[in-house]
């Protein structure tokens, strides 16, 4: 705990308490979009859409978004940098609260992709959250902080659709709306009364350039690489989304309840992800996050590979939930080493474009899932992602090849 003068008034800085209301902000941001997801399409539907169009309305409400939110991210980054982290969540956390609210009251289709698009335009919440809580952690801590931050968002993702198919068959597809806007209103509220953070504003030509910011990473080849597994982490996770159902099917022999089946099998590798943030944030500490990465790679290389050869839908599940545990480890390192490479006055900035090439890996991987499972077979797509995590490794080993010897990359 840090204390600073503020005018008269002394704050009192405890990142644990920060860290705990980012979790729960980050739990509910994550919940808020994906629990729209299981009836997103009736919802469309209900707007007036018909036939075929149905699934393309449906695909662009939630690619819009993530794509939206992936270019203006850089922007954003700048503004947390210059105002505050704290400001720029609580900015995110305003605007969803009416965004995802007026949902339901949108007219047509094309007021809801209007409204999916500022949702996404003016996002920011989780990304911000974490550069705050990289920038108050004490450094030997910081695996530990933003893998137990990083279960928020997990968490968030996995409970989501579940709670979002419950709540519109039990009170109707536009009270859910309103209901995630009342809840993302808790949230800014919890950000406003309790989030602290140690920060004077900088005037826009005190600013440190953008290109000035890349210049004093102390490694921007790993910077990069740093980027490139977050972009692919997202592309290898989500190439699978469309296709897993259906691959269960034929698994099952078209026979037996596949919906609950591929249920469990998604919430799976969320629930082992969830389960080892933590504590693998923490391993990472003690042994470097950069080795934590590679060990992370190889692990997931290991398991995706056989996902395109298993015989039943109970091997694909043990695989799913085994993959978790790979994510568990590669989500806080990238984190952490971002945080121990980056300069502290552009913190933000650096997150925002990681955050760029996440909503990118979101956006590119349901496309290129797709057109392999449409083209060649869904065992193909699990192939595919194998040379994605292959790539990522050999390059990462690369990367890291003179600080695999030593713990702390950036000493």
């Amino acid at each position: 705990m840090t204390s600073i003068l503020e005018g008269s008034a002394i704050i009192k800085i405890n990142w644990k308490r920060n860290l705990l209301i980012a979790w729960l902000g980050t739990f509910f941001t994550a919940a808020s979009i994906s629990l729209v997801m299981p009836f997103m399409p009736l919802y469309v539907e209900k707007l007036g859409v018909r036939g075929s169009a149905v699934e393309i309305f449906a695909g662009l409400s939630v690619a819009v978004s993530a794509l939206a939110s992936g270019l203006v991210a850089p922007l954003w980054g700048k503004l947390a940098d210059q105002k505050g982290r704290r400001v720029m969540m609580v900015r995110a956390s305003v605007v969803m609260t009416f965004t995802m609210g007026a949902l339901a009251f949108v007219p047509n289709v094309w007021w809801l992709l209007v409204m999916r698009l500022l949702n996404g335009l003016f996002a920011g919440y989780i990304p911000n959250s974490t550069a705050l809580i990289a920038s108050q952690v004490p450094r030997e801590k910081s695996g530990y902080a933003l893998g137990t931050l990083s279960t928020g968002m997990v968490a968030g993702v996995l409970i989501g659709p579940s709670i979002g198919g419950f709540l519109a068959q039990a009170v109707g597809m536009e009270n859910v709306f309103l209901i995630t806007g009342a809840v993302l209103l808790l949230v800014t509220l919890l950000t406003i009364f309790f989030v602290k953070e140690d920060f004077t504003p900088v005037e826009k030509h005190d600013l440190l350039p953008t290109k000035e910011v890349f210049a004093r990473v102390s490694n921007r080849q790993i910077l990069l690489g740093l980027f490139i597994t977050s972009f692919i982490l997202q592309l290898t996770v989500q190439s699978i989304a469309p296709i897993l159902t259906l691959y269960i099917r034929e698994l099952n022999g078209h026979t037996g309840n596949v919906m609950m089946i591929s249920g469990f099998i998604v919430s799976s590798v969320g629930l082992s992800a969830m389960m080892s943030s933590g504590i693998l944030g923490r391993i990472g500490d003690k042994i470097g996050s950069h080795r934590l990465i590679i060990i992370g790679l190889v692990y997931s290389f290991l398991i995706y590979l056989p996902m395109a050869f298993v015989k039943t839908p109970l091997q694909l599940g043990i695989l799913r939930f085994m993959l978790g545990f790979g994510s568990g480890a590669l989500m806080p390192s990238v984190n952490s080493l971002l945080s121990k490479i980056t300069p502290p006055e552009g913190i933000s900035r650096i997150f925002s474009f990681n955050q760029m090439f996440t909503n990118f890996g979101q956006v590119a991987g349901p496309l290129l899932g797709s057109a392999i499972a449409g083209y060649i077979s869904y065992r193909a797509v699990f192939l595919t992602t194998s040379c994605f995590v292959l790539f990522n490794l050999i390059w990462s080993l690369f990367n890291f090849r003179k600080l695999l010897g030593v713990r702390d990359i950036a000493s």
